[in-house]
C-alpha cells in the first residue's frame, strides 16, 4: 500500500479464538495511507469488509 500499487481490497472475516493474531497492516505508513470503508456485509459466520485505498 505504502508504493500506491493497491487501489481496493476485501477481507473476509471470520473470528476465531486461538490466543493470538497478526497485524494486517503492519508496515503501512498511516501517514501517507488512508483507508475508506466501501462496504461490510455480515453473515452468522463471517464478515466481508470491502475498503478503498487513498493517499492522505
Amino acid at each position: 500500500m505504502n508504493a500506491g500499487l493497491i487501489d481496493e481490497f476485501s477481507i473476509a472475516l471470520s473470528p476465531l479464538l486461538f490466543g493470538s493474531g497478526i497485524c494486517l497492516f503492519e508496515g503501512v505508513d498511516a501517514s501517507r495511507v488512508a483507508l475508506k470503508q466501501l462496504r461490510a456485509e455480515h453473515s452468522p459466520r463471517v464478515t466481508h469488509l470491502t475498503y478503498a485505498v487513498r493517499e492522505r
